[in-house]
């Protein structure tokens, strides 16, 4: 059976029941849901969830989302799934090379569309490529409820979600609907970008969302002639801010052609260039970020609602 927005989009919402697992893996096993909080908000067979966020666009967020969902699926040996929470600019159907529609099962959730060994489900997936999304709060929240409880993820590790930008109704509506794992935060290492990365951070902090680090992109992009680094954006940015705010610095991804070509082709780096440096750095940071979840998970804190 074939989507139809208005039908999905127009029913009640989908019911659900906690529960969740982590299952061992080659790159140490993980968490299983840290972060605490109430068993409502977990959904069902989805072990721990990552929001990947940055106060700004730009700073190459959802190519980090991508990529590090493929490496956690291919290097780290889990079960993932990758959420592109962007309703109004959603980029996962572009880097993923997905150009159709989900199907949907009996019980009216939907399926999510499986590439490079990631579930995926977007916004992108459901309407033309083209189409502007205008919509006010309410549709946008329906939606979110739609692709979050509305669809069947079946047995998953983690699931990664690629925040929109900014620190607005969407972010605070997931960490109220989603028992978030923890946060991470993309930034580049200029100032403009990091004064932004830090009010991402602090709004994650203020509703008792574990920040399982800063991961500073395009770091610096070194000559493939001379192998000499060139800091374009500064140099050592993130690191300082990671440093200065008490938060891990879980590594930092050069500036790098393949990366855009990747993207641009919906191929992740990490697939199409596995051996490379870029390619070795996310799989570093995916390993980190699982190690992460498992110490946050021995520390669970509680979860706070905001009432708006």
């Amino acid at each position: 059976m074939r989507f139809r927005p208005s039908r999905l989009l127009a029913s009640p919402r989908s019911s659900w029941e906690g529960g969740a697992r982590w299952s061992s893996t080659g790159c140490g096993g993980g968490g299983g849901g840290g972060g605490g909080g109430k068993q409502g908000l977990r959904l069902q067979g989805v072990g721990d969830i990552v929001a990947v966020a940055s106060g700004k666009g730009g700073v190459g967020k959802s190519t980090t989302a991508v990529n590090l969902a493929v490496a956690s699926a291919n290097k780290c040996r889990l079960k993932v799934g990758l959420l592109d929470a962007d309703i109004y600019g959603p980029s996962i159907p572009t880097m993923m090379k997905i150009d159709h529609k989900p199907e949907v099962t009996g019980d009216n959730k939907m399926v999510p569309i499986e590439k490079y060994g990631v579930k995926c489900m977007s916004m992108g997936f459901l309407v033309e490529k083209d189409a502007p999304i205008v919509w006010r709060g309410p549709m946008v929240m329906s939606a979110l409820e739609k692709l979050t409880r509305g669809v069947d993820w079946g047995d998953l590790d983690l699931l990664v979600v690629d925040m929109p930008p900014g620190t607005g109704d969407t972010q605070i509506s997931m960490t109220q609907r989603l028992q978030l794992s923890g946060a991470l935060i993309v930034s580049t290492p200029q100032d403009v970008a990091l004064l932004d990365a830090r009010r991402g951070a602090r709004m994650f902090s203020k509703v008792a969302v574990p920040i399982l680090g800063i991961v500073e992109n395009m770091s610096y992009f070194k000559c493939p002639h001379c192998q000499e680094p060139s800091y374009i954006f500064g140099r050592g940015g993130a690191k300082k801010t990671a440093d200065e705010m008490g938060l891990e610095f879980v590594g930092e991804i050069p500036l790098e052609v393949g990366i855009r070509e990747g993207s641009d082709e919906g191929i992740p780096v990490v697939v199409s260039a596995p051996d490379s440096a870029v390619s070795q750095a996310y799989g570093v940071l995916a390993s980190r970020i699982v190690e992460k979840l498992k110490k946050v998970a021995a520390e669970p804190s509680p979860h706070i609602e905001l009432n708006l």
